[in-house]
């Protein structure tokens, strides 16, 4: 099966493109789903997390306080670094996991795995994909953007676009780019050219 690594900035349109794969029935594996289904109440990594992180970053019901936990993270680079020692490996056991299920149902020509931190995850990422599909968009845009959903300050947005690779880093290293810099309905088109593009792909590999 190939394996479409899906990334991009944050606000760039990653879940949007994703969603545009879904609805052509292209399995999507979404690592930012599976760190939510991991830190649930109950689950190892939660534990994991309060071991490191103490008690502050809890909801009273024992529940992570995601809000309390974003502000220590992007406050301090080696918090950052330690939350992601203790979910990384676990999020990517699980998309392994979720490929080989995949492969063995023999149903889909390709995937798409969305890997916001892709390049940041280095080897871990390079491990589980063939191809990478960058979505792209200008850094002013994606500040609009996030302060528009999120509500954030411009400075916790540009904190968040520092502690990932530059727009020209994941540009040079894209086998696919989709251009979403503006809202427009040429998007699905664009998404359905590189899904022809990908069982072409997966068909001159079998």
């Amino acid at each position: 099966m190939l394996k479409i690594g899906l990334t991009g900035g944050i606000g760039c349109g990653k879940s949007t493109v994703a969603n545009i794969f879904t609805q052509l029935d292209v399995p999507v594996i979404d690592a930012d789903e599976l760190a939510r289904q991991l830190v649930a109440t109950g689950r190892p990594a939660l534990f994991g997390i309060q071991q490191v992180f103490g008690a502050g970053i809890f909801n009273l019901d024992g529940s992570l306080d995601r809000v309390a936990l974003r502000e220590v993270i992007f406050s301090d680079p080696t918090a950052k670094q330690r939350l992601e020692a203790i979910l990384h490996p676990l999020i990517y056991q699980t998309i392994k996991t979720d490929i080989a299920r995949l492969a063995q149902q023999n149903s889909a020509a390709y995937c798409i795995i969305c890997l916001p931190l892709l390049f940041e995850t280095g080897k871990a990422a390079a491990d589980v994909i063939d191809r990478i599909l960058v979505i792209d968009c200008p850094v002013e845009e994606q500040m609009a953007r996030v302060k528009k959903r999120d509500h954030l300050t411009t400075e916790r947005i540009q904190s968040i676009i520092d502690s990932q690779v530059s727009r020209s880093f994941r540009l040079s290293l894209a086998d696919d780019v989709i251009d979403n810099s503006m809202p427009d309905d040429g998007l699905a088109e664009r998404v359905k050219k590189l899904h022809n593009l990908y069982l072409s792909i997966s068909e001159a590999r079998i």
